[in-house]
């Protein structure tokens, strides 16, 4: 079904006039235009499951039901009984009313961000009697905000302070005019404005001294209460003087830590994500100020791979326009062309989006990378996976369980840097603490997988013999014959006979065995089919990760080498000393000098040209 493009607030009929019977959802697919637009996906029960744009609708809704595709994306595809889509002039208009249906029907298979954990701020609402208030939620209603706080104890000692010194609405829902105050009124921790206790003007007055409070205007707070401490010790009222004492070093406290954010000016976020299956996690840190607030994290599950998931969770965060930075640094590349069109048409606001490969943005969105990884993998390893592990064992034939599972993959660039990686699963969950890196040295140059994973295999299996480590009870290979039989030929040449090996082909998740065994496709629903995948996948994440290590630290040398007064011999001392670009940034000039032996003056050009 076809709709002419319009706002979202217009298509609230979708779904109304359905008929009883469709064609196929891969053939509807089929029938799409080529045009650019917005999807729409339903279910049997006319529910509307996932929204999505696309720069030509065909080609993009029939990705979908190729074969062999992973386990999330066949989890939507189940459920999808009819398509329909919107045309729009152009991809930045399939853009925008993607956004807005996904606000409007808020699909099942889009990401959210319910499990988001962003900062608290403080908020003052607008009106004749503010309230005062924690809270998560910038709403564009007038109020004021202040924050935001990534240390609790901050935020605490904020809202303790205005209870004890001014006495205004405490109660947590909307002001009504009473007969009677409330319990807070009786209390004295406030002026019952409800019941017209205290004018407008007095209570402005409070209001005025909270907002000078959170701007810094301490100092005449400081006196006063210093003064009034001393009076009460005069008097010999201690306990006045003690509680004026508290008072004063709590507004000696926040003029210390004071931090007044704007939201906007010198605004610059960092935005990671990392992905384990259907599970994904994005990091992003604030900075303001030159300060950085902290770390918040999103956790969710979704089908699209991490370029897609990042972009979508963007459009989310960012669509009340109200957090939005002037400068964003993702961890993918993603259409940022596009999201910065976005908002400055929406928003007025001018988003530089990039992704860094060095100097200062780049080690912050490392760190939010960290954040993401650890935090992805933590979620992993909560997952029970026992039928999982005992089906592998049924399929494959095991003689017992694959508790410890050892996986192998190559990374190499044009015949550059071949890095071979094993990882290890137990009770199919990471065991990141066995993971090793192989740096190939048999290759001189060449394109051999077979000859790497050979290498590979063997050095890893000669230390187990050597060391007597623990036997893997399954070896997973990513690839097809060639790589198994390569391995195969290692362990028979070390007389290692009890470890079962098996590849699997990316293509079309084929299980590849080294004996005479037919190789097998498991239906994409399998659990122990997701096991295999997840092994694959951190496989070739774990060795793409060392590969373009081995090209960072290349750049590392032909970085310093850019450095005036910096040859080949004292990069290479350099190196060799700290390990790293990011290792030399943590040392001053007059330390880099002693240790490395160069020229102060040559050690303050390389730190301002690394620290740009």
């Amino acid at each position: 079904m076809r709709y002419d493009n319009k706002d979202a607030s217009e298509v609230t009929s979708l779904g109304s006039t359905v008929k009883e019977q469709f064609l196929p959802p891969r053939e509807q697919a089929k029938a799409l235009p080529y045009s650019s637009g917005v999807y729409l996906m339903f279910n049997k029960n006319k529910k509307i499951i996932y929204v999505g744009k696309a720069k030509s609708l065909r080609k993009r809704v029939t990705s979908y039901f190729l074969p062999n595709r992973d386990p999330k994306t066949t989890a939507l595809v189940k459920k999808i009984v009819r398509i329909e889509y919107i045309i729009t002039g152009n991809e930045y208009e399939a853009l925008v009313l993607e956004n807005n249906l996904i606000k409007k029907y808020n699909p099942h298979y889009n990401i959210d961000l319910k499990d988001g954990k962003s900062y608290p701020v403080i908020r003052i609402t607008k009106g004749d009697f503010p309230k005062v208030f924690k809270t998560r939620r910038i709403i564009n209603d007038g109020s004021d905000y202040y924050g935001p706080f990534p240390v609790a104890g901050q935020l605490d000692i904020y809202l303790d302070l205005i209870d004890k010194m001014y006495k205004v609405i405490k109660c947590a829902y909307p002001m009504k005019k009473r007969k009677n105050p409330c319990l807070y009124y009786h209390i004295g921790k406030c002026d019952a404005p409800c019941c017209g206790k205290v004018s407008k003007e007095e209570y402005g007055k409070a209001i005025t001294e909270i907002k000078k409070l959170f701007s810094g205007d301490n100092d005449r707070l400081i006196k006063q209460t210093e003064k009034e401490m001393l009076a009460a010790s005069k008097e010999l009222d201690f306990e006045t003087a003690a509680q004026k004492r508290d008072l004063l070093n709590s507004l000696l406290t926040i003029s210390s830590r004071q931090q007044v954010e704007d939201f906007v000016q010198e605004a610059r976020d960092y935005a990671a994500i990392e992905m384990r299956g259907p599970l994904y996690t994005i990091s992003l840190m604030q900075m303001r100020d030159g300060a950085l607030m902290g770390r918040a994290l999103y956790r969710g599950e979704t089908f699209g791979d991490e370029t897609d998931t990042l972009f979508s969770f963007l459009m989310r965060y960012y669509s009340d326009g109200q957090k939005l930075p002037t400068e964003l640094f993702v961890s993918h590349h993603i259409d940022s062309d596009l999201l910065a069109t976005y908002f400055e048409k929406e928003f007025k606001g001018k988003l530089s989006v990039s992704v860094p490969i060095d100097g200062k943005h780049y080690r912050v969105l490392r760190m939010a990378h960290e954040n993401a990884s650890r935090d992805v993998e933590k979620r992993l390893k909560n997952t029970d996976n026992t039928a999982a592990v005992k089906e592998l064992q049924d399929i494959l034939e095991l003689q017992k369980p694959p508790s410890l599972i050892e996986g192998f993959d190559i990374a190499q660039l044009s015949g550059k840097y071949t890095v071979a990686s094993l990882i290890s699963f137990r009770d199919g969950n990471p065991d990141k603490a066995n993971y090793r890196r192989f740096n190939i040295r048999s290759l001189e140059g060449k394109i051999d997988d077979f000859e790497a994973m050979r290498e590979a295999a063997a050095r890893r299996y000669s230390r187990v013999l050597n060391d007597n480590l623990e036997h893997p009870d399954l070896i997973v290979c990513d690839g097809g014959k060639g790589q198994v039989n390569a391995v195969c030929e290692v362990l028979d040449s070390l007389g290692i006979v009890d470890i079962p090996v098996i590849g699997l082909a990316e293509r079309y998740e084929e299980i590849i065995f080294s004996d005479s065994r037919q190789s097998l496709l498991l239906p994409e629903h399998s659990p122990a089919l997701r096991i295999l995948i997840a092994v694959r996948d951190e496989c070739h994440r774990f060795a793409t990760t060392a590969n373009q290590n081995l090209r960072s630290k290349e750049l590392a040398f032909k970085l310093l080498e850019d450095v005036k007064g910096i040859g080949k011999d004292r990069s290479e001392r350099l190196m060799k000393t700290y390990g790293s670009v990011d290792e030399i940034l943590k040392h001053t000039p007059e330390e880099i000098s002693e240790r490395v032996n160069i020229p102060i003056s040559v050690s303050k050009r390389l730190i301002q040209k690394l620290d740009l």
